[in-house]
């Protein structure tokens, strides 16, 4: 039975070519020459005009896009196919949504489908079930095809032979063995970006720091020729990709990323690389190579990373900052459980407060707990020195020896540096020798590039001298015995004005993992969760309203409230400073800062007649109104006669008037004003 008629062959014939891989495009060519001939086929069979649908070359037919396929339907859509010719029903189709979905096109417009065996025409029920089955063994095929694939990779894997890309400082051997790059230079640049982040703990500090030290690191680029080893400076990925990686830490790893398969817009999208926790990866070997690091520091260098992540939610700490709240993003909230917030307030920014905000942002509710931060610093502070002062000792040696390193790590990197030039200068040199004076096109390049070399080496050497010029001076024995006498008292070294908080903050992190704290009435309670996991609980008093560090010490404010009834401010202010009693923020006082005190604490200010009114006399007014001298009337103060009341030394005596009167009536006071004038008093006045 002839399935080929006339409206057929008055359409358009469409070859459909397609090869999975770009690797089989370029060299399996045998395939690509099959499908190609279809168009001669065509031909044969009595069509005129043949279009040839070559754009999925190099793509999968598993379902995702290709423009070629879809290419194919749209003709079928306008009814301008008359036959689809492919070498087998795979090419068309590797997914049954997709093979289906043409069949049903080719059905509705009547047009055939033509492979190397045979021609069909979906119309037809036996047809229609016989291209269905060479969907689905197309599909299953593939199916089988990955199956057995990842069956063996995952074998070869689970022995740490399955062989893949290596990163820079690592070379395979002829045997397939993973070592380490031999040239010295690629191996210490590795050992000190890994040093310099054990040392200060975040990644963006280490790349500052390498780019202001100009220490440049390894990298491969790739090119047509391959990939191939360069030194530049390094950008925070490539330090971050290098912390991450675990083959540093002697580990063969395998499936650290998966392949996630989402419908978007009504197909299939495929994304590939995403992380996978380090439980869920497939193959984990520890001591497979020689690693730059331990697989307890490449662990605890994750642990950094994680919590150094900002805007992460609740459960990291975050990155130490700048500031002087040494327990931001240790704090949890112990009534919610959310972590608390710093605020900084005060001149400077310099008064730390710590509360729990999260209910308010997230759900509008109230603030849950809130308190100052001098206290729980200091007290939390004393709870980690009294934990890690037998380690005082040690941190002094340590930083020592760090002190002796750190010059010779950078002067090390720059000598390698230097010495890779030379090497390259004499290579040049090698080059431009071996090259024929006569061919003058060839000799002038090597002769730029050996300048150029040169050039280079002399800006390296100048750099090296400059270091070696700017080394300071390294510590002598007795800023030695110096460093170590502050080592045997840590509460000295960490309340010294030159210890900064960020140091402060990397130590309390390294100790503890996280701090709850409750507030009950006038007490607050922190739980100090250390690192090794054991528990401490600290109580102490919570401060009430207006008190703080920078408050006026309570004597003074007993004196400025007896004083405000006998002088005014500018009075006060005068006395005081006499006295030398500062401010709370250690200031000497005005009658602007009297008069903000007594504002703040509900002092009335001293107004005319207001001792009058109480009935109050001055050691001046008492001395008048007795007719006697001011030193008879301290006399009788002394001798207990007469009662009277003295704020302070200095301040104004306020004696009763009452208690005038009643002396006054005594027969004592008689006979001594008799003779006051004649005695000569000694008693200085106060």
């Amino acid at each position: 039975m002839n399935k080929i008629r006339a409206e057929h062959l008055a359409r358009k014939a469409f070859v459909y070519i397609r090869q999975s891989t770009l690797d089989q495009v370029q060299h399996n060519l045998e395939s690509q020459r099959r499908q190609y001939a279809l168009g001669k086929r065509a031909k044969q069979l009595g069509w005129s005009e043949v279009i040839t649908i070559d754009d999925d070359l190099g793509r999968s037919g598993s379902g995702i896009h290709r423009p070629g396929f879809e290419r194919l339907l749209a003709a079928l859509c306008r009814g301008d196919v008359g036959a689809v010719f492919c070498i087998e029903a795979s090419r068309l189709a590797r997914n049954g949504r997709d093979w289906h979905t043409l069949l049903e096109f080719c059905r509705l417009v009547d047009a055939l489908l033509i492979d190397e065996d045979d021609i069909y025409d979906p119309r037809q029920p036996n047809d229609r079930l016989l291209l269905g089955m060479k969907g689905t063994l197309s599909e299953m095929e593939l199916s089988t095809l990955r199956q057995r694939s990842q069956a063996a990779i995952m074998q070869k894997a689970k022995r740490g032979e399955l062989s893949t890309n290596l990163p820079v400082g690592y070379l395979r051997t002829s045997d397939e063995r993973i070592e380490m790059d031999p040239d010295r230079r690629v191996q210490e640049a590795l050992e000190l970006a890994f040093a310099k982040f054990q040392q200060m703990a975040s990644v963006r500090q280490v790349l500052l720091w390498m780019r202001q030290e100009r220490i440049e690191m390894p990298a491969f680029e790739s090119s047509s020729a391959g990939r191939r080893l360069v030194w530049k400076l390094p950008v925070y990925n490539t330090l971050l990709r290098l912390l991450n990686n675990p083959i540093y830490a002697g580990a063969y790893v395998f499936g650290r990323t998966n392949t996630v398969t989402r419908i978007e817009n009504g197909r299939k999208r495929v994304l590939v690389g995403r992380r996978r926790p380090q439980e869920h990866w497939d193959v984990l070997l520890f001591d497979h190579h020689q690693g730059y690091i331990t697989w307890d520091q490449y662990q605890t260098n994750q642990t950094l990373i994680a919590h150094n992540a900002n805007m992460k939610g609740a459960m990291v700490r975050g990155s130490v900052k700048r500031g002087a709240a040494l327990l931001a993003g240790l704090l949890r909230c112990g009534h919610c459980g959310r972590k608390l917030h710093v605020a900084y307030s005060g001149e400077g920014a310099g008064c730390v407060r710590y509360h729990c905000r999260g209910g308010m942002i997230n759900h509008g509710e109230h603030s849950c707990i809130s308190f100052g931060g001098l206290r729980p610093d200091e007290q939390v502070s004393k709870a980690v020195l009294e934990q890690i002062a037998p380690l005082g000792i040690q941190a002094a040696i340590a930083a020592i020896e760090d002190d002796t390193n750190a010059d010779e790590q950078r002067l090390r990197h720059k000598e390698l540096a230097l010495e890779q030039m030379r090497f390259e200068v004499s290579r040049a040199r090698r080059q431009y020798d071996a090259v024929d004076p006569e061919n003058r096109l060839v000799a002038a390049e090597l002769e730029s590039r050996w300048n150029e070399t040169l050039v280079r080496l002399n800006e390296g050497q100048a750099e090296l001298e400059r270091l070696r010029a700017e080394r300071p001076v390294r510590l002598n024995l007795e800023q030695q015995r110096e460093l170590m006498a502050l080592a045997q008292d840590l509460p000295a070294t960490w309340n010294h004005p030159a210890t900064s908080s960020e140091i402060k903050k990397r130590i309390l992190r390294t100790v503890l993992n996280e701090i709850v704290a409750s507030v009950t009435d006038d007490r607050i309670t922190l739980v100090l969760h250390w690192a090794g996991g054991d528990h401490t609980e600290l109580r102490f008093k919570r401060n009430t309203s207006g008190q703080h560090r920078f408050a006026t010490d309570r004597e003074t404010q007993d004196l400025i409230r007896d004083l405000a009834r006998v002088l005014p401010d500018k009075a006060i202010a005068s006395l005081l400073n006499r006295l030398g009693r500062p401010t709370g923020h250690g200031h000497g006082w005005t009658s602007n800062r009297v008069c903000t005190f007594r504002n703040r604490h509900g002092v009335e200010v001293y107004r005319d007649g207001e001792r009058q009114e109480r009935g109050e006399l001055t050691l001046d007014e008492t001395a008048k109104k007795l007719s006697v001298s001011e030193m008879s009337i301290i006399r009788y103060i002394r001798r207990g006669s007469l009662a009277a009341k003295q704020a302070c030394p200095g301040a104004p005596w306020v004696i009763k008037e009452s208690d005038v009167d009643a002396l006054r009536g005594t027969q004592s006071f008689s006979a001594a004003s008799q003779s006051a004038n004649r005695e000569q008093l000694s008693i200085p006045l106060q």
